[in-house]
């Protein structure tokens, strides 16, 4: 918890001449890191080691935990029997010969700047986010961590856009399959920066205004001071020059300004929605639209990578009732984000992804429910440069398999690191062992140019 003091108790006999209490400097920037203790100027320091990058492409990336219904969303299979095929009827887009399902006009409106991919290949079947945010299976590298998260990649190729903004920020909400990524083996330093609830009130200064701290020489000197006397106790680590900038972080306004949704013209909130009222939940996220809204919000400050969880699409009952709900609200929550970067011309320079861990069964349950299916999938990507108006690929008649251009898992990495401009048939992390690991195991997407 961050706590600077303007000005000293009364009461309280702790607090230094220049009205700092030790209390509260204990407290900076102890800012938390998806839990595993890290601060900001570890970030800052990571920053540092890799050198800064102005290169600004970013990613949002929305999961639909629980595996959302493949064959009711971008293929709807006409031709199915009854038992298989589902009560929604196809739509047709603002792309002649390209037809959607019907809880999604508003995407239907901008398919032109959109790609749907109807056989996604290579899911793994696990009930978590992993392999939707690192394109790798959790299994694979396990004794040393695993593999990264794209945005953790990203924070170690690239650093910070602004040292004021973490280049990766995972939207945690309540719930399983809520996971906004994991670093893996580059380690904590590469952690999402998650800023709800707790992280969030971390960011605020209680007590005292940006003005008061703008004589950076009194609070540095109250810095010396305060290390003189908690060092011998190891209490306190000394302070260098990544404290100070972590203070800048603390004390400017860009992440706090743009996670904060009263700054935003009501006529786009209005565009977006709130996703209220969230039903289907149970354990799982809600379906709440002004989380992407922040999502643009953050990318457009600095963020490279932002990860969010998106409803809970496990419908092993009701399905039909789960996608009407669902859709309609990301319907309206998507098509707003893609018009809202075209509008503010960054959609080439972000790219939208919008999955799920799996697709479900063709046959329809006894509870009018679909089960879990990993033989195929699908995806929904827009912006980043990619060729948009497109449909890649089809399923069989019975969305049991992929029947025409399959598309797998490591394809769709690749091309999102094309995309924020990294090549992938080059570039690699090391691993702990000293071990260089690249990043995808294909080549992107050709069809996407």
């Amino acid at each position: 918890m961050l706590t600077i003091f303007g000005s000293p108790s009364r009461s309280s006999h702790s607090g230094y001449c220049d009205g700092i209490s030790r209390r509260g400097f204990l407290k900076i920037g102890a800012l938390g890191f998806a839990g595993l203790g890290i601060n900001q100027a570890d970030l800052l320091r990571a920053d540092a080691a890799n050198g800064q990058n102005t290169n600004h492409k970013s990613v949002i990336n929305i999961f639909l935990g629980g595996g959302p219904p493949h064959q009711d969303m971008w293929e709807i299979k006409t031709e199915a029997p009854k038992g298989i095929r589902g009560p929604f009827q196809p739509i047709a887009t603002n792309v002649p010969g390209i037809q959607i399902g019907e809880c999604f006009p508003k995407i239907a409106q901008v398919m032109d700047k959109s790609v749907v991919m109807r056989a996604v290949v290579g899911c793994e079947g696990r009930h978590n986010s992993f392999q939707c945010m690192t394109g790798f299976r959790h299994a694979e590298l396990r004794s040393m961590g695993g593999h990264p998260a794209l945005g953790s990649v990203l924070h170690k190729l690239y650093g910070s856009v602004d040292k004021s903004v973490p280049p990766y920020i995972g939207m945690k909400t309540a719930g399983v399959w809520r996971d906004p990524g994991t670093p893996g083996f580059l380690g904590r330093t590469y952690s999402p920066f998650i800023p709800d609830g707790a992280g969030l009130a971390n960011m605020k200064l209680n007590g005292v205004t940006t003005d008061r701290l703008d004589d950076r020489k009194l609070l540095l000197k109250s810095i010396d001071r305060l290390r003189r006397d908690v060092d011998a106790s190891g209490q306190l680590d000394a302070i260098d020059t990544y404290e100070q900038q972590a203070l800048d972080v603390l004390t400017s306004s860009k992440l706090v300004h743009a996670l904060d949704l009263s700054n935003e013209d009501p006529e786009i909130r209005a565009r977006y929605g709130t996703g209220k009222p969230y039903e289907y939940q149970y354990d799982g996220a809600a379906t709440n639209n002004e989380l992407i809204l922040i999502a643009r919000r953050l990318v457009e400050v600095g963020a490279r990578c932002v990860t969010l969880t998106y409803g809970r699409w496990d419908s092993h009952g009701n399905n039909e009732g789960l996608v009407r709900h669902h859709g309609v609200r990301l319907d309206q929550a998507v098509a707003a984000l893609v018009t809202d970067l075209d509008e503010r011309g960054m959609l080439d320079d972000v790219t939208v992804l919008v999955w799920g861990e799996f697709g479900r069964t063709p046959r329809i349950n006894k509870t009018a429910g679909r089960d879990h299916w990993p033989q195929v999938s699908c995806a929904y990507m827009a912006g980043g440069g990619i060729r948009g108006g497109q449909a890649i690929g089809s399923t069989n008649r019975l969305g049991e398999r992929a029947q025409t251009r399959p598309v797998h898992v490591q394809e769709i990495f690749a091309t999102l690191y094309k995309n924020l401009g990294i090549d992938v048939s080059t570039a690699t992390i090391m691993d702990p062992s000293g071990r260089p690991q690249y990043l995808s195991t294909m080549d992107p997407i050709r069809e996407l140019g």
